[in-house]
């Protein structure tokens, strides 16, 4: 694990806020700049071969991926992504990737020598933190995400993501499916820490890594408020024409309504104008985000939330219910299983992820999960130990061992 913990510890610090302890890696940010310098730092180190594709997503390769590709024996392709949620934790994307780095060491100490290219993948603003979209750079890859929308996306302060590409130095006018960065990928193998508890309770067996079935289907709404700014000292109640209350009852159906459907909804973000104490507020942006096992529920959840706020919830982004490769899942379960030959885990998640983007492309995909002790995640005390990240390591090895 000297290569796992070497690239952990350099990675550790990059945008780590110093009074939370958790992390803020947005998407086209200077410390985003950071992050790609790194993995692009690691890649050379290794003589990989690095490629940046129309979204931005950093590509970094063994062999010649058009070369195979032209032969029809397209490469297998490992990786995550390295930016967060705000506050996020240190495992979310950065152990995938770090994972895969450690892997190929590994297997290169040993004298590896693969039938087929491999690449190391970085998406792009995977979270969709500051920009809103879940997974944009393997939408924008796939063509799934509308090249001018994710252009005119705007952050918090105003900033649209094509202003905030071209700061970073890549061109917005390139966004757009990007065609020749998908023919090079034959596999997609992404590692994870696993965001539940699930393996921690798996039938008390010992399982440090398991193997994803399902992307539970998911998205996220807006609900825009309005209502009239005033005096919150000198206004009567009768008269006020305040946005807060309809928020609140929103908020109180989104976790009725999920509790009824069976799924999960979550109001996370909220905007207020003009934001002020003493002041009713004149406007109220809220997100929605909803989730599980079954479509209808999940939409469910949207109609009631927006029966109750007085609106019609905004689509800003919505995913399918995803499967991933049943022959992929069921051979890296049986190669990954304990040594009494049970096959590992197999278990469905209801995060969203860019393998799940790429299994709907067609593309044949699959996931392994790292045991997360706790179950916490999107938070500072997101973990997973280091015996386990081992075991990753190990199983990541494996499997690209046996697909190449």
């Amino acid at each position: 694990m000297s290569s796992f913990d070497s690239l952990w510890a350099d990675l550790l610090p990059v945008g780590r806020h110093p009074a939370t302890g958790g992390y803020r890696r947005y998407a086209w940010t200077a410390t985003d700049a950071t992050l790609r310098d790194w993995f692009t730092g690691e890649a050379g180190r290794r003589g990989l071969d690095v490629t940046t594709d129309r979204a931005g997503n950093l590509w970094a390769w063994t062999g010649d991926p058009d070369a195979a590709a032209a032969a029809g024996r397209p490469g297998l392709v490992v990786g995550s992504h390295l930016d967060s949620v705000p506050d996020g934790g240190a495992f979310d994307g950065p152990l995938g990737i770090v994972s895969a780095f450690a892997a190929l060491d590994d297997l290169t100490a040993r004298g590896w020598s693969p039938r087929r290219p491999v690449g190391i993948a970085c998406f792009a603003d995977e979270e969709g933190a500051r920009f809103g979209v879940a997974c944009a750079g393997s939408r924008l890859l796939t063509g799934v995400l509308d090249a001018d929308r994710a252009r005119s996306l705007s952050d918090d302060d105003g900033t649209t993501m094509a202003e905030a590409m071209a700061a970073s130095g890549h061109a917005p006018r390139l966004l757009g499916r990007d065609d020749e960065a998908l023919r090079r990928i034959g596999t997609f193998l992404e590692l994870h820490v696993e965001q539940g508890r699930a393996l921690a309770a798996a039938d008390g067996r010992d399982a440090a890594v398991g193997v994803a079935s399902a992307i539970w289907p998911h998205g996220r709404w807006r609900l825009d408020l309005r209502g009239r700014a005033d005096h919150a000292g000198t206004t009567r109640l009768a008269d006020r024409e305040d946005p807060m209350p309809a928020l609140a009852g929103a908020i109180l159906e989104a976790r009725a309504s999920a509790g009824r459907r069976g799924v999960l909804a979550t109001v996370g973000k909220v905007r207020v104008e003009p934001n002020g104490v003493n002041a009713i507020p004149s406007a109220v942006t809220a997100w929605l985000d909803a989730r599980g096992p079954v479509e209808d529920g999940v939409r469910g959840v949207v109609a009631d939330v927006g029966r109750v706020a007085g609106t019609t919830p905004v689509e800003e982004s919505w995913t399918p219910p995803t499967t991933f490769d049943a022959d992929l899942r069921d051979r890296l379960a049986v190669l990954l299983g304990d040594a009494g030959g049970v096959p590992a885990p197999i278990l469905p998640t209801g995060a969203g992820h860019d393998a799940g983007i790429l299994a709907a492309a067609g593309i044949p995909t699959a996931m392994l999960f790292v045991r997360n002790p706790t179950g916490v995640s999107h938070s500072p005390a997101e973990h997973a130990e280091p015996d386990d990240c081992s075991a990753g390591v190990a199983a990541l090895a494996r499997a690209i061992d046996a697909l190449t």
